[in-house]
């Protein structure tokens, strides 16, 4: 299993109470340590523009701008956003700044792409609110143009909702299909989304991960509805990387479990949040599958781990301000997994799989 990790970013109100000034230098530090522990596949961004659970005056940093910056101050760690937003950027100029990160990183950059439901934004940003169904046809055809600007280094394409004609995306991506092993979008393209009738049915079309939920029984029947468009269509199930984002509560004990959900409630009261609000964000905090100790932590990942799952992106919203659920996470629930696929590889060896 590989392991991702969000960064703070202010979207989720997890830089609150530290001077902007010093926002940049947070960010860039926890990049680095995540860059320099080999645990950590991945580091990740949310592409959005107004704080969650509602829209405040506290800071949100601009996705694909960190992106760049954490580029130019990491050298391993993989890139990636969680998603982007198709109706936020034309796809054809998204392409090109795509490109132009995955230069400025030498091939790092993930490129995780979804529909866009934060009708706030939305608005506030002059975009409108389409439908669900005209923002999925958007998100159909924008795919499309990145992967032949990605591929070919032009797009050429006339939609419903996109035309661009002879656009030109030099330097394509350091990832790309004329290179051994590279995946067949150019960069790898992660379909975040678990409508059944159609963003699955994208998914199978075009993604090399997919990323929905982590709830194990909506997991499994995802999967299968993801297995069925890929029957549909001819393409191997088992190419698509099934991925999860988790929030991840995490204690030596039970005690220090509810210690932890206890100061993410003071946290969001203290960022001036009603009480209603700061209840249904703890309790979305503490209904989550990796929420416990970390033996418990690590039984909810092998049972996802078993129905599919080989990729988790977490999220600690103490990070900023304390690393010590990072720190039990990556010392006593990664190495399980470490372990594990040790294990698993040794036993093929073994006996000449």
């Amino acid at each position: 299993m590989k392991f991702g990790l969000f960064i703070p970013q202010g979207w989720r109100q997890d830089l609150v109470g530290i001077d902007p000034a010093q926002h940049w230098g947070v960010m860039a530090g926890l990049a680095r340590r995540a860059d320099g522990n080999a645990d950590w596949s991945s580091i990740w961004v949310y592409d959005h523009l107004h704080t969650t659970p509602r829209p405040v005056e506290e800071a949100t940093h601009e996705a694909w701008s960190l992106l760049a910056a954490f580029a130019g101050v990491t050298g391993r760690v993989r890139l990636g956003q969680m998603c982007t937003c198709m109706g936020y950027r034309n796809p054809a100029y998204l392409a090109k700044v795509a490109a132009t990160v995955d230069v400025i990183s030498e091939g790092r950059l993930e490129m995780g792409i979804g529909a866009g439901w934060y009708e706030h934004e939305w608005r506030a940003y002059g975009y409108g609110f389409p439908s669900a169904g005209e923002r999925l046809e958007a998100l159909r055809e924008g795919v499309e143009i990145m992967r032949r600007m990605w591929t070919t280094g032009y797009g050429t394409y006339a939609g419903k909702h996109y035309s661009v004609d002879g656009a030109m995306c030099f330097p394509r991506p350091l990832q790309g299909d004329a290179v051994a092993g590279s995946p067949r979008n150019g960069i790898p393209m992660w379909v975040a989304g678990g409508g059944e009738r159609k963003t699955l049915r994208i998914a199978a079309e075009y993604a090399d991960y997919t990323n929905f939920s982590g709830m194990p029984d909506e997991f499994s029947a995802k999967s299968e509805v993801l297995r069925g468009h890929c029957a549909d269509i001819g393409r191997e199930f088992d190419e698509i990387v099934r991925s999860a984002n988790f929030n991840v509560v995490i204690g030596r004990d039970e005690a220090e479990v509810q210690e932890r959900l206890g100061w993410i409630r003071d946290h969001y009261t203290s960022a001036g949040l009603p009480e209603r609000v700061v209840e249904s964000t703890v309790r979305s905090f503490a209904t989550g599958p990796l929420v416990g100790t970390p033996e418990q932590v690590v039984e909810a990942l092998a049972d996802l781990q078993a129905r599919g799952m080989t990729y988790a992106i977490t999220y600690f919203v103490e990070q900023a301000y304390d690393l010590s659920g990072v720190e039990l996470f990556e010392q006593a629930v990664i190495p399980a997994f470490v372990e594990r696929e040790q294990h698993s590889g040794m036993w093929h060896f073994m006996h000449g799989r």
